[in-house]
């Protein structure tokens, strides 16, 4: 399929104005913003119901109930964020949420209500309860069924599913087109664009427990990366603390919101354990419960902790969170009268593609919103449900910036080397990172595993799988997480050294790397 080196690409192609690339609700409502401006094209990697905004249970959050202010969510924002988030970028968020969220609800969006009221329920680190939920445990699901129905009123808008971008086409430092692998005829495809857009999602397939769903692989990131764009924050990586844990089962996200109504965790003999680790117990950041299950696990030499909602009335799981009670219910596991084994898995990740409040990266012509990007606004870790909004606050944002390239000229693109591929087991891969690049590292881990990564070799293929793309893409951002956390001396947020246990005023800066500059940056 490809030469050794590529001039003129001698593929199919297309001639979209815009490009999004993701399907999720960063990237549909950037492609509605889009829409009146040119033709665009939107491209899923897999079906495309199949995003990370498709499992999003816990809920969105906004300061809309009448006892929130825009101000106490900007603090808890910043408070979560442990010293890290950008002030602009989560004042944007905030600000900006509560708009964001009534469009939604007037395109359709149907959010849970007691009688004509919407419900809010209340996340670790929330001060007020301003999470708003879809059908108990669906919000996430809801939100891009809204999206889909009002892109579908845009005839400009067309859809291209399981078809995954490759390689970003530069031309004079400026990104100006897109190779992709059209997973339907099983061939490249080349795609010129006058603006293009990454909302590939997360990354935590680099794991090997992620709450993730398959696609979340981070191409996003790697090839923004191979392109020269910067990237930021990629330490910080933000492990979800209660996943189902059962030999058989998928890692499924047992939400947050479970705690926020009550939950306890348990451990092994039955105790509460949380109190004894952070005054807000169970409702304490992510990365604080992550750690101290973590820690649990090996006071005790258990291999899990226990999530208790036995003490609720009888039906409170099944009609609150329906979809998780009946998955839990497929795995023999009744919630209403039986604790639920849960360990943490890999999340969410608050670095990637380094952006403005606009979405511009630092390659003219590409923009990056939702998870992949890195505005600043989490910090070193995500406080809950901020993440559907940031999807479509920036998502939007994004998407009216670019409609400035509406009558920008086509390029053509540079020739680009073939790709080369790490010879080594997806499976070994993520076993690595979960070993040495996880929830708790150290300088001999770190170290140790860098030099690992650094020492597989690279080939080409004669024919290519996005399998193939896909591991080229989880190896890079492995790399990335070790090298970031290895120049990363200190403990913050998501990213805890065993070595340096404490934040250093030092490290109170954001990590940068890009692919023709040596080591890495920090900047404030």
């Amino acid at each position: 399929m490809y030469h050794e080196v590529i001039g003129t690409l001698n593929f199919p192609s297309l001639h979209p104005d815009f490009v999004v690339i993701g399907a999720g609700v960063a990237g549909l409502r950037a492609a509605i913003e889009l829409a009146p401006h040119g033709q665009v094209l939107v491209l899923a990697k897999s079906d495309w119901k199949e995003s990370s905004s498709e499992y999003a249970q816990g809920g969105v959050a906004a300061a809309l109930s009448d006892d929130d202010e825009v101000e106490l969510h900007e603090q808890d924002t910043l408070v979560a964020g442990d010293g890290l988030c950008d002030r602009a970028a989560v004042h944007t968020l905030v600000e900006e949420g509560p708009a964001a969220i009534e469009e939604l609800i007037s395109w359709g969006t149907e959010f849970d209500r007691e009688g004509s009221n919407l419900m809010f329920g209340r996340e670790g680190a929330h001060s007020r309860n301003r999470i708003l939920h879809a059908h108990g445990d669906s919000t996430g699901r809801e939100m891009l069924r809204a999206l889909w129905h009002k892109a579908s009123t845009f005839p400009a808008i067309r859809v291209l599913s399981f078809t995954a971008i490759t390689e970003l086409l530069i031309s004079g430092g400026e990104v100006v087109g897109a190779v992709a692998f059209d997973g339907w005829a099983n061939q490249a495809i080349s795609i010129s664009a006058r603006a293009l857009l990454l909302a590939t999602g997360g990354l935590g397939r680099v794991y090997q427990a992620t709450t993730n769903p398959d696609v979340a692989t981070g191409d996003g990131v790697a090839m923004a990366y191979r392109a020269g764009a910067e990237v930021s924050d990629i330490e910080f990586v933000q492990f979800h603390p209660t996943a189902l844990y059962l030999p058989g089962a998928p890692c499924f996200l047992l939400s947050e919101a479970l705690r926020g109504e009550g939950a306890y965790l348990r451990n092994d003999a039955g105790e509460r354990f949380m109190p004894k680790y952070h005054e807000l117990a169970e409702l304490a950041p992510r990365d604080v419960v992550s750690r101290s299950i973590v820690l649990e696990i090996q006071r005790t030499g258990a291999q899990h902790v226990w999530l208790d909602l036995t003490h609720k009335e009888p039906d409170f799981a099944r009609t609150r969170f329906p979809r998780i009670y009946e998955t839990c219910q497929k795995f023999g596991i009744d919630l209403a009268k039986d604790k639920a084994p849960v360990h943490p898995a890999a999340h969410y990740a608050m670095g990637g593609v380094r952006t403005n409040l606009d979405g511009s990266t630092s390659l003219p012509r590409l923009f990056a919103a939702g998870e992949v990007a890195c505005t600043g606004v989490h910090g070193a870790n995500r406080l809950a449900s901020n993440s559907l909004l940031e999807g479509v606050v920036f998502g939007a944002r994004a998407g009216r910036r670019m409609r400035d390239h509406a009558a920008s000229p086509r390029l053509c693109a540079e020739p680009y080397a073939a790709p080369q591929f790490p010879a080594i087991e997806e499976k070994d891969l993520r076993a690595l990172a979960w070993n040495q690049l996880g929830i708790v590292r150290d300088e001999a881990g770190l170290t140790d595993a860098l030099a690992r990564l650094e020492a597989i070799p690279m080939e080409t293929r004669a024919s290519t799988t996005r399998q193939m793309f896909e591991l080229r893409s989880l190896y890079e951002v492995s790399r990335l997480i070790a090298r970031c956390a290895l120049a990363r001396r200190e403990s913050r947020g998501g990213h805890t050294r065993l070595d340096y246990p404490e934040r250093s005023a030092e490290f109170q800066k954001h990590s940068l790397v890009q692919r023709d500059a040596p080591g890495v940056r920090f900047y404030e």
